[in-house]
């Protein structure tokens, strides 16, 4: 993250966000930054509110409390449509990803493009054609070059290449944020240094990233940031070169109190 980023105003900012499911507080008066141009990572262990705080975000779930503000100007989605209108695209584990579709016809659900003139027009037939050459050109952007047929259905891909086409699906429609649920669980190793290298060509292309993770080792290696997520709300917020995943552990857990200076990060 450059410096000019660093002194930047949020791209998405959230002040205390309260969210209660009857008796359980998920999210306790939570505060969220990220920055432009940066990788965020957010860390916290299970129960902690992480997916409650990701889902008021991405429309999935709506406050009780709180203010959320996109580019400045406050909002309140009440659905993950109203999100990816706007510019946010979140990627969850289980991907969104219809296995007996094709790869092309995956990345344009819910947003498919009709012919031009009445075909279109009346007889809302669909344009393949251009659906199946924007999906090759956005793939081939994030070297997703493994791919040969665009065509092919989903479920014959590995799972590498299933989490490359969400990824390359929120890259090539996200024009704010882009938010990944754990993109490299279950993977391989080689099949995870792809996603990450993935993300990092994502980020490269300007868009801003928030990562979810429990992967320490992918956490400190590609975030630019680290929010330390517990009992619902921000703790801090460290920088990898200043902490090692011992401390954020440490921090995540409660075994240490973060030093002052971080909380307000």
């Amino acid at each position: 993250m450059t410096q000019a980023s660093q002194a930047a105003e949020p791209v998405l900012k959230a002040r205390g966000l309260v969210k209660r499911y009857g008796k359980v507080t998920a999210l306790d008066r939570a505060d969220f930054d990220l920055y432009p141009g940066e990788i965020l990572a957010v860390i916290g262990d299970n129960g902690a509110g992480k997916s409650s705080l990701i889902k008021a975000l991405s429309g999935a779930v709506t406050v009780d409390e709180g203010e959320m503000y996109l580019d400045g100007k406050p909002f309140r989605f009440t659905s993950p449509l109203e999100a990816r209108a706007a510019g946010i695209e979140t990627v969850y584990q289980n991907l969104a990803l219809s296995p007996a579709l094709s790869i092309a016809d995956n990345m344009f659900i819910g947003r498919e493009i009709r012919r031009k003139g009445p075909m279109g027009k009346w007889l809302r037939l669909l344009d393949h054609k251009e659906m199946q050459r924007i999906a090759r050109e956005k793939l081939n952007d994030l070297g997703l070059m493994t791919i040969q047929n665009i065509n092919q259905a989903v479920e014959t891909l590995s799972g590498g290449q299933r989490q490359g086409v969400a990824v390359a699906r929120a890259a090539a429609f996200g024009s704010r944020v882009v938010i990944l649920d754990e993109p490299t669980a279950a993977l391989g190793v080689k099949e995870s240094r792809k996603v990450l290298e993935l993300i990092q060509d994502v980020r490269a292309r300007g868009l801003p990233i928030v990562l979810i993770s429990h992967n320490m080792p992918h956490v400190f290696e590609i975030a630019d940031r680290i929010h330390v997520h517990r009992l619902g709300r921000r703790l801090c917020t460290i920088r990898p070169d200043d902490y090692t995943m011992s401390d954020a552990v440490a921090f995540m857990t409660g075994a240490t109190e973060p030093p002052p200076e971080t909380v307000a990060a």
